[in-house]
């Protein structure tokens, strides 16, 4: 039951606020005529789940699997009533009714493992795909963003492997980018959370799939 139960409850976590990949920057670009450096950091897996659009979207995606997470969850506690009383009443049964209980208890989690599983498989897609068709569409904005303001090099700080040991807050750009790409998007912010979920779990920001690297412009 722990894996099914884990699996069921990862569907429940949002990936809204932290959903992560890795990008790197756009090959080919025009060489920049030799001067003094301008370096910027940005945690660009942040960036793109904190836009406006980021959180409406994630958002969205998470209520169409509701109904799925719930189903789990129906399962799940049928299996669990099922147990109890398996247990509860088994000095009252014959050794043949125990048996064929104890059968369809596992027909129902072997179930569980299988819907849990596709479960998962089908948002994790999902959720790629919603990442990558957002991820190109900011990068661009901090493409421009950088050119403007002559960033000779800009570097993501939220990758894996970072090659970032230290980095003074003031070259941080990550909410230049979200503000820039929502005044270009136009989408309004999404209303407050209820105080019910503001604690909910959310994703470590290295567990999102990689999106498409950026074109080159």
């Amino acid at each position: 039951m722990k894996r099914s139960l884990a699996l069921v409850f990862t569907l429940a976590s949002g990936f809204v606020l932290s959903a992560a990949a890795q990008t790197t920057a756009a090959p080919g670009a025009a060489a920049a005529a030799p001067g003094p450096a301008k370096i910027a950091v940005i945690a660009f897996q942040a960036a793109v789940a904190q836009t406006n659009e980021g959180q409406r979207n994630f958002a969205d995606l998470q209520k169409k699997f509701d109904p799925r997470r719930q189903q789990l969850k129906a399962l799940s506690d049928e299996i669990d009533n099922l147990t109890k009383q398996l247990q509860a009443g088994a000095d009252k049964l014959s050794p043949a009714e125990q048996q064929s209980k104890a059968t369809a208890i596992d027909t129902k989690k072997k179930q569980l493992d299988r819907d849990a599983q596709d479960a998962q498989n089908d948002f994790t897609q999902e959720m790629q795909d919603v990442y990558n068709a957002l991820a190109s569409k900011v990068y661009d904005v901090l493409q421009s963003y950088a050119e403007q303001k002559g960033y000779t090099l800009v570097l993501d700080g939220s990758v894996q492997q970072s090659p970032i040991l230290y980095s003074a807050p003031n070259t941080n750009i990550t909410k230049e980018i979200i503000d820039a790409y929502n005044v270009k998007s136009g989408i309004p912010a999404p209303p407050a959370a209820p105080a019910s979920s503001v604690d909910a779990p959310r994703p470590a920001p290295r567990t999102a799939p990689k999106p498409a690297a950026p074109a080159a412009h």
